[in-house]
């Protein structure tokens, strides 16, 4: 018997709201088939800027033995789900010739593992990324092929040291020479996902809400009609999805309009904390439904210089990092440093609060979490700080600390967890082959 996709059957089952996948909706040949009952694995790629104190990044015992740092404590409940890579290098980010211009560098590579082209933008050069290459695999079987998500706006002009804001705004790229937009609007990201709507004009949205009311409303009904067609385990599992995807509604339908400082982009919720866990709750939703499997978050532009008065921290964070051994800036720093990995582990208690198979979403997750830089007083891009979260379908053993010899390529990783994923890859990047030790 042909495979079915997931996507197809809900498809032709007549749903036009995207849900999670139930088996109760497949035929029980299908559900008996091991292979389209067990979950799909899915990539998330989050980047952070300008490196981190290291000294206080990296534990120092390696194996099942390390002590999360204290920047780290949040992560302590995901500590199976938590590999910690060091050694890990990032080639393509160092200047090669090119002079100023680690930060651009360190964007435009750290998922491509290119070296950038030197430009102010009319002759854009770069590689394409892991996600792309996943997307182009893996997103036949899913409405969209990638998620590109971020919480700062993308700059135009030339941004770092004459190369171009492409560089240093976008982490994902189709092509050599072109990036994929992220979009930083949690609102215009619910639309697309639930509602169809981020073609339409914000004249055409106001009319239609005033209107149509609530997305979700528009497909209650046809939702409703499936609860026949389900088990007692997938009713629950429908309902709590519904639920969720209005609780989110709810929360986007009037942010509020002051805008955080420095971020410059109407329509946002006003603290930092909340849109990066409002976007945290839409790649939830968009993987539970199987809208994509690919996805990536930018937590800021390459050598942002955003400030964080929510922290304590008036002055921006690139200048904090190049600290000169300041107490106040190593205290500034620390706070950044803490706040990302903080809402890390806002992500992580989403994904794992939703139900999958015999788990998670999250023991289903593949997520890469990083900077293209590794120190960021010194703009150097070996040694990077790289974790790896999720559990990969059974594929990950976590709970550890591995460090890797000096210059083994970043991509190495890449080119692991593209296997993982499905994607037949035999090289990627500069890779000289799998990341050893991953599951084991």
């Amino acid at each position: 018997m042909r495979s079915v996709s997931r996507r197809r059957f809900l498809r032709q089952a007549g749903a036009c709201l995207a849900l999670p996948f139930l088996p109760s909706l497949l035929p029980r040949a299908l559900a008996d088939d091991p292979v389209m009952a067990r979950p799909p694995v899915r990539l998330l790629f989050i980047f952070a800027p300008n490196g981190k104190l290291m000294r206080e990044w990296t534990p120092d015992a390696e194996g099942e033995k390390f002590v999360l740092q204290p920047v780290m404590e949040s992560l302590s409940p995901y500590r199976d789900k938590l590999l910690v890579l060091s050694g890990l290098t990032l080639d393509g980010a160092r200047a090669h010739g090119d002079g100023p211009g680690d930060h651009a560098r360190a964007g435009a590579a750290f998922l491509t593992g290119a070296h950038p082209v030197k430009t102010g933008g009319d002759k854009l050069r770069n590689g394409q990324s892991v996600d792309q290459l996943a997307a182009a695999w893996l997103g036949r079987e899913t409405r969209f092929p990638s998620l590109e998500l971020g919480i700062e706006r993308s700059r135009r002009g030339q941004c770092d040291s004459g190369y171009s804001c492409a560089y240093v705004s976008n982490i994902s790229w189709r092509s050599a020479q072109q990036p994929m937009a992220k979009e930083v609007r949690p609102r215009l990201v619910f639309e697309r996902l639930f509602g169809d709507e981020a073609r339409r004009t914000p004249e055409e949205r106001a009319r239609r809400d005033f209107f149509r009311g609530s997305i979700l409303d528009l497909s209650r009904e046809q939702a409703r009609g499936l609860q026949a067609e389900l088990g007692r385990s997938d009713r629950a599992k429908l309902q709590e999805y519904l639920e969720a995807v209005r609780e989110l509604e709810v929360r986007l339908q009037n942010p509020s309009q002051e805008v955080p400082a420095g971020l410059e982009v109407p329509g946002v919720a006003q603290s930092r904390a909340e849109h990066i866990q409002q976007m945290g709750s839409l790649l939830a939703l968009a993987f539970q439904s199987d809208s994509t499997r690919v996805a990536s978050l930018m937590l800021g532009n390459a050598g942002s210089n955003r400030s964080y008065p929510e922290l304590g921290v008036p002055g921006g964070h690139h200048g904090m990092s190049h600290h000169g051994e300041e107490a106040d800036k190593l205290k500034a720093i620390r706070r950044i440093d803490r706040f990302h990995v903080d809402q890390l582990a806002g992500l992580l208690d989403r994904f794992a609060a939703v139900e999958e198979g015999t788990g998670s979403l999250l023991d289903n997750l593949l997520i890469v979490y990083g900077s293209g830089i590794g120190e960021g007083s010194r703009h150097n891009h070996d040694n990077l700080p790289i974790l790896l979260l999720g559990g990969g379908g059974g594929q990950l053993q976590g709970g550890r600390h591995l460090r890797y010899p000096k210059e083994t390529p970043l991509c190495d990783l890449y080119l692991s967890l593209l296997g993982m994923a499905g994607v037949a890859a035999q090289q990627f990047g500069d890779s000289r082959g799998a990341l050893p030790g991953l599951g084991g």
